[in-house]
This record gives structure tokens, C-alpha cells and sequence, in this order.
């Protein structure tokens, strides 16, 4: 019996390699746009907890603007700030922040800062703390950080704001003290970032949408 040729085996190998890269594509483009609304909405719904009690009008999501290092905002990588709006006035701001020295690792957080430098909400994105101690930053494990509502740089004082621990005015977690520490720290470090920048912040242009298929995000 006569081995099949190569090249015939190779030219089959081919039409089957096409095919399965038309259907991924295919498939990409039948669900990319599903899949950018979905991250849209889930983003919103993150989002909005910190900015509790304050009226916009403007999609959370709508106007980004991303801060390259080096900046004075906590972390160590880019932030980003979603600026919020009330017929087109800006009412807050929302950062997606890292503190840099949590007892595991970074914790990413999302600080809401009114206009008026006071905070909106504080939430805590991501985190590698300790399970049962460092994790009840986190609103489904305890109410712990509902305390930084409405504080601003004048409530505490610049000085107070730390732990109790370290003769400050914020609560800390019982037999976790490094996690609150470092999460106290960037809240404040946000907030003096804002009471620097705020007019830049919101006149800066927002980062440009991704366009590929002309149909907009």
C-alpha cells in the first residue's frame, strides 16, 4: 500500500488549522462586545459603593484618566481615576490605588473623594491578607473600613491620621494591625494628592476609548 504523500497530509493540516482560526475568530468577534459590556457593568456596580449618598449623572466608567509613575498616589503602577460628573460638573473622584505594605502583599483599594476633599467610600478591591484577621477590611467580613466616610484632611487632623495603636484616631482590627495601617496611610496619601491636583485632575483629557470595530465601547 502507497504512504500517503506528505505535502497532501500538510495541505490538510493546513485547512484544518484556517478553519479553526476563522471559528475563534469568528466567535471573538460575536462576543467581544458582549463581553466589554458585561466588564462595563460589573466595573459600574465595584464603582459605585464608594460614592454612596452623592447624586451624578454621569456613567462612573465614562470619564478615566490614567496617572503614569512616577506620581505621588500610592502603589507602585499607574493609577486610575474615574472622574464623576452632575450636569457636566464634576462632583468626585474614584482611585484605583495600591497600598503598597499590607502584611501579604499590595491591597488594591478604590477611594471616592467629593469635591470638597471628603470621602465618599473606601473599598477594598484586592487583597492577600490574612483570612479571619487582615481580611475584615472587607465589607462582607466587617464594617471596619465604613469609617473613612466623610473624613477629610481637616477630620482627623493631618497628624492623627494612624491607628489607634500608634496614637492616631482610626480603629484597628483586633490582632491585625499592619493591614489597617497601610490602608490608613493611602487613604490619606489620596486625599493629600487630591487637595493638590484637584483642578488638574479634571481638566486633564481622558484616556482615549478603544476603537477597533468603529462602534464605540
Amino acid at each position: 500500500m502507497t504512504d500517503r504523500p506528505v505535502w497532501k497530509s500538510g495541505v490538510t493540516l493546513a485547512v484544518i488549522a484556517a478553519i479553526c482560526t476563522a471559528l475563534v475568530a469568528l466567535t471573538f468577534q460575536l462576543t467581544a462586545q458582549r463581553i466589554t459590556d458585561n466588564e462595563k457593568a460589573f466595573l459600574e456596580r465595584n464603582l459605585q459603593p464608594a460614592l454612596a449618598g452623592l447624586f451624578f449623572d454621569s456613567p462612573v466608567t465614562e470619564s478615566r484618566l490614567t496617572i503614569p509613575q512616577p506620581h505621588e498616589l500610592p502603589g507602585t503602577e499607574s493609577a486610575i481615576v474615574y472622574r464623576v460628573y452632575a450636569s457636566e460638573e464634576p462632583v468626585a473622584a474614584l482611585f484605583v490605588v495600591s497600598a503598597r505594605d499590607g502584611y501579604a502583599g499590595p491591597i488594591r483599594l478604590l477611594i471616592g473623594v467629593a469635591m470638597d476633599g471628603s470621602i465618599t467610600g473606601v473599598r477594598v478591591l484586592e487583597h492577600r491578607e490574612t483570612p479571619g484577621l487582615g481580611d475584615r477590611v472587607e465589607t462582607t467580613k466587617s464594617d471596619w473600613i465604613l469609617q473613612f466616610d466623610g473624613r477629610s484632611l481637616r477630620d482627623p487632623e493631618p497628624g492623627n491620621w494612624k491607628i489607634r495603636g500608634d496614637g492616631g484616631s482610626f480603629d484597628q482590627l483586633t490582632g491585625a494591625s499592619i493591614t489597617p495601617r497601610a490602608i490608613v496611610k493611602a487613604v490619606k496619601a489620596t486625599l493629600t494628592y487630591f487637595a493638590a491636583n484637584r483642578d488638574a485632575l479634571f481638566t486633564a483629557p481622558a484616556d482615549p476609548v478603544d476603537d477597533d470595530s468603529g462602534d464605540e465601547d
